[in-house]
């Protein structure tokens, strides 16, 4: 058993191609989203409509800790880590790669340590002025006790994050992309069965409630980083509890740090501003605006973030090696196939919006359905920001996306507060302010980008840009057609009788842009058309050899 674990881990743990590593990643993004969906339907159903100020502090306890995490460490690590300890793999540098890995996991892990105690000393004035001041009194209490609960996360996350940066260098993805998975199951652990209270050897460790559900985040953090780990069986990392200060790397990581960490901090300022607006708003805004951010960002995560994210090594090895015309190559195919894989999608998501919704929240919700359908519009701007923005951090440049960032938080921000405050637009007012802020900062890095690197948006691109706009939006015809066949009525409150209905709409719509696709000569559609052949005469040809004529009948 114990060598059959070996073998299985081993295997997990080879080298992976770019498209290999895409699809694990997108599988297990997949994966992670109908997690998510069912562990956001569990606190709906249990906390949604009979405890709303206790679903907003549940929301608002997560913002300071997931702040310091993204501020600290979070893609600012990987994006500043992984070129520079390529470099030295690649040049056969081995002890220098090494000594970089376990000063960024001893160096992160002191200062998370820390930012972790201050959010437990700090928690009340931080919920009571910065997160959550529209909160009623036990709302805030609440939000508090849970934020010193989940306040361990960001040195959880931050030890995994260093040990997932050097797999995905290496091109080791299988672990890394399984770790999320068992953040989710925590939680999902926590709402169903720590909202009873804990109880070790007789000692009740609190009463249960949704204080549970933190215990929960906590026991993920846990899990993730614990699964983590196994991806680095065979890798030989040779970890000291020591930071090598004179080691080159490190200077240079650090060095790139600080652009790429408060680009992470200040997008983050944000989501806190937008908080604090929400919470001076009816008692569950906060939670609405939450779930539909959450499910927009879903396929941005599923798509954009998965493909950059396994792009991104190979990328950074081709300015390495000294290759610009083969980086501006996979940089154009890249963003090719997130715009052809996200347009369809924002289509469906929004036309069946309420489909969407009623997943996690049985029998819908108007306001979040409403909020999804602004959202949805910034999906393909979003999901290209990760590949236009990793192209600046395979340069080694962070500080360009950081420029561009500060302008369009501070656009965001400035937005939000007239829309919500000024033309009392309420929650809308939030997401028609970060869809324009969307579009502003893709437009800006890829004007920046178009003029670094001369012909990435070149005629071809650019017209094959338009023949994807021209399928999406026939088939945008077709999806509407379908939700009009196919509709969600009042009684339809069961996950089990708007779940087929929904994948219809997707099956009809899908079908349709992929066929549009190839009338429409678009090279991305190919190899998923060749697949679904080859898969057909497969099974054409299994039930030819299976098929056995009647007696004395002829074929």
């Amino acid at each position: 058993m114990k060598k059959l674990g070996a073998r299985i881990v081993s295997r997990a743990n080879r080298r992976l191609t770019v498209g290999l590593a895409a699809g694990i990643l997108a599988a297990s993004s997949l994966v992670g989203s109908v997690l998510g969906i069912i562990r956001e339907g569990l606190l709906n159903s249990t906390y949604l409509k009979t405890y709303p100020t206790g679903i907003d502090a549940y929301t608002v306890a997560f913002l300071i800790p997931d702040f310091m995490f993204f501020i600290l460490t979070s893609g600012a690590l990987s994006v500043s880590f992984i070129p520079v300890f390529n470099e030295r793999l690649i040049h056969g540098n081995k002890k220098s790669a090494w000594e970089l890995s376990t000063s960024m996991v001893n160096l992160f892990a002191i200062a998370t340590l820390i930012a972790s105690i201050l959010i437990i000393v700090l928690a009340d004035p931080l919920v009571r002025y910065v997160v959550g001041p529209g909160l009623d009194e036990s709302g805030r209490g609440l939000a508090t006790a849970m934020m010193r609960v989940i306040a361990i996360n960001p040195f959880l996350f931050a030890i995994a994050t260093v040990l997932a940066s050097m797999q995905q260098a290496v091109g080791r993805f299988v672990f890394f992309s399984l770790a999320p998975l068992f953040y989710n199951i925590g939680i999902i652990i926590g709402v169903l069965f720590f909202t009873n209270g804990i109880n070790i050897f007789g000692v009740q460790l609190f009463d249960g409630g949704i204080m549970g559900v933190a215990f929960g985040v906590v026991l993920g953090s846990i899990l993730n980083l614990a699964v983590v780990s196994i991806g680095l069986l065979g890798l030989g990392f040779d970890y000291r509890f020591k930071i090598y200060w004179k080691n080159r790397g490190l200077r240079k990581v650090l060095a790139l740090l600080p652009a790429r960490s408060l680009d992470q901090g200040i997008d983050y300022v944000n989501s806190i501003v937008e908080t604090n607006l929400a919470s001076r708003m009816a008692a569950g805004t906060i939670r609405a605006y939450q779930q539909a951010s959450m499910l927009y960002m879903m396929p941005v995560n599923l798509i954009g973030v998965a493909i950059s994210t396994a792009a991104f090594p190979k990328m950074t090895e081709r300015l390495a090696s000294g290759q610009p015309d083969l980086f501006r190559k996979e940089l154009q195919s890249v963003m090719r196939i997130i715009i052809w894989l996200c347009l369809p999608v924002a289509v469906v998501a929004f036309f069946a919006r309420g489909y969407v919704v009623s997943f996690i929240v049985r029998g819908g919700n108007s306001l979040i359905a409403n909020l999804l359908g602004i959202l949805v519009i910034a999906i393909v701007m979003r999901a290209v920001y990760h590949i236009i923005a990793r192209s600046f951090y395979a340069q080694q440049d962070t500080r360009t996306p950081l420029y561009v960032s500060i302008f369009a938080i501070a656009l965001n921000i400035t937005l939000a507060i007239l829309f919500t405050v000024v033309l009392n637009g309420g929650p809308s007012g939030l997401a028609w302010a970060q869809v324009i802020v969307a579009v502003v900062e893709i437009t800006i890095l890829c004007t920046i980008m178009g003029r670094r690197i001369p012909d990435l948006f070149d005629t071809k691109f650019m017209h094959g840009l338009g023949r994807m706009i021209g399928a999406v939006l026939l088939m945008g015809v077709v999806t509407y057609l379908s939700v009009i066949m196919l509709p969600l009525g009042a009684g339809d409150q069961s996950i089990f009788v708007a779940l087929p209905k929904f994948l219809g709409i997707t099956f009809l719509s899908f079908g349709a842009y992929l066929g549009l696709s190839k009338l429409f000569k678009l090279d991305e559609a190919n190899p998923v058309v060749t697949k679904i052949k080859g898969g057909t005469v497969k099974i054409l040809r299994a039930m030819f050899r299976q098929y056995k004529p009647p007696e004395g009948g002829n074929v």
